[in-house]
C-alpha cells in the first residue's frame, strides 16, 4: 500500500461506513415500526445506537487486530470531538438550549460513565478483559432501561419528548423500505458495510498515521475519532438548523456514553486488550476535562451560545495540535 491509495481507502471505508450506519437504522426503524414501537423508543435505542456504530464497528476491527489503542482512542477522540467539535461548530451555526433532563440527568450519566474507565485502566496493567466488557455492557443496557422508563414518564406530564422523538426517527431515517424482506436487506446490508468500511478505515488510518510517526492511540482519536464522528456532526447540524435543542444535545451527550459503554465494551468483548500508561492516565483526564467544560457551560448558562461554541471549536483544535505534536509511538 502507498501513501495514494491509503487515502482512497481511508475515504472510501469511512463512506461504507457512514452508509451501512444509515442502511442499518433505516431497516431497523422500519421494522420497529412495522411491529408498533413507538417513537419514543425508536430513539432511544435504534437511532442513538445507529449514530454510534460506526465507532463500534472501527473499535472492534481494532480490537480484533491487536490495535486496542486505537479502539480506545477513538472513543475519547469521538467523545471530544462530539461535545468540543460537533458542539461547538452546532452553536456557532445556532446557539443551543440545553434542556433541563440533560442538565439534571444525562450530562452527569456521561460524566460518571466517563470516570468509570479510569477505575477499568487503573492497575498496573492497564487492560481491560471479558468480565470489565461483560459489566460495561450490562451497565449499558441498564442504561438504556434507566432512559426508556425516565422519557416514559415525561411523556406522560406532556408531548414534547415524544414529539422530539419523532422528530429524532425522522432525521435519523432517509429512504426507508416498505416491506419486511426490504427492510430485513438494508439490515444485512448495513451489518456488511459496517464490517468492511470498519476494515478498510483502520487498516487505512494505521498505515497513514505510522507513516507520519503516529502511535495507535493518536491514531484512534485523530484519523479514525473524527470519520466516525461524522454522522453526529450530520444530525446534530440538522437538528440544529430546525430548532430541535433537545436532540442535538441530548445526541452528544447520549452518543458519548454509548461510546463510552458499548463501544469499550463491545471491543473488549471481543477480545481483551491492552493500553499504554498516556491511554490510561492523561489522555482519558482530557476526554473528562472536556465533558466537565462543557458541563459547566450547560449549567451556567442553560445554552450553548456562540461564543462559547468558539470558545470549543479552538479546545478542539488545540487537542488536535496537542495529540499531533506529542503523539509518537511509545518505545516499551
Amino acid at each position: 500500500m502507498n501513501l495514494f491509495y491509503a487515502i482512497i481507502l481511508l475515504i472510501l471505508g469511512l463512506t461504507i461506513l457512514i452508509k451501512g450506519a444509515d442502511w442499518l437504522v433505516d431497516g431497523a426503524v422500519a421494522i420497529a415500526r412495522h411491529f408498533g414501537m413507538s417513537p419514543l423508543i425508536i430513539g432511544l435505542t435504534i437511532v442513538a445506537m445507529g449514530t454510534s456504530a460506526p465507532e463500534v464497528a472501527a473499535s472492534i476491527v481494532a480490537a480484533l487486530t491487536d490495535s486496542g489503542g486505537i479502539a480506545v482512542g477513538n472513543v475519547y477522540g469521538s467523545n471530544i470531538a462530539n461535545l468540543a467539535m460537533v458542539g461547538g461548530i452546532c452553536a456557532i451555526v445556532r446557539p443551543i438550549v440545553v434542556s433541563r433532563d440533560a442538565i439534571v440527568r444525562d450530562i452527569p450519566i456521561m460524566i460518571g460513565v466517563s470516570l468509570l474507565l479510569y477505575g477499568i485502566f487503573m492497575d498496573s496493567a492497564h487492560s481491560i478483559g471479558h468480565i470489565e466488557a461483560g459489566l460495561l455492557l450490562l451497565l449499558f443496557a441498564g442504561i438504556i432501561l434507566f432512559l426508556i422508563y425516565s422519557e416514559k414518564k415525561q411523556t406522560q406530564k406532556g408531548l414534547q419528548q415524544q414529539t422530539d422523538q419523532e422528530a429524532a426517527v425522522e432525521h435519523a431515517i432517509h429512504h426507508p423500505p416498505k416491506t419486511l424482506w426490504g427492510s430485513s436487506l438494508f439490515i444485512l446490508l448495513g451489518l456488511v458495510c459496517l464490517a468492511g468500511g470498519a476494515q478498510l478505515t483502520v487498516v487505512s488510518a494505521k498505515y497513514l498515521g505510522q507513516r507520519a510517526g503516529l502511535s495507535d492511540e493518536v491514531i484512534g482519536q485523530t484519523i479514525v475519532a473524527v470519520g466516525t464522528s461524522l454522522p453526529e456532526l450530520i444530525t446534530c447540524l440538522i437538528a440544529a438548523l430546525k430548532g430541535h435543542d433537545d436532540l442535538s444535545v441530548g445526541n452528544l451527550v447520549g452518543s458519548n456514553i454509548f461510546n463510552t459503554l458499548l463501544v469499550t465494551g463491545a471491543a473488549g468483548l471481543t477480545k481483551p486488550f491492552v493500553v499504554s500508561a498516556r491511554m490510561a492516565g492523561a489522555d482519558l483526564w482530557l476526554m473528562v476535562g472536556v465533558s466537565v467544560l462543557f458541563s459547566v457551560i450547560a449549567f451556567a448558562y442553560k445554552k450553548i451560545n456562540r461564543p462559547a461554541g468558539v470558545f470549543l471549536t479552538v479546545i478542539y483544535v488545540g487537542y488536535i495540535a496537542y495529540l499531533l505534536k506529542t503523539g509518537t509511538p511509545e518505545i516499551s
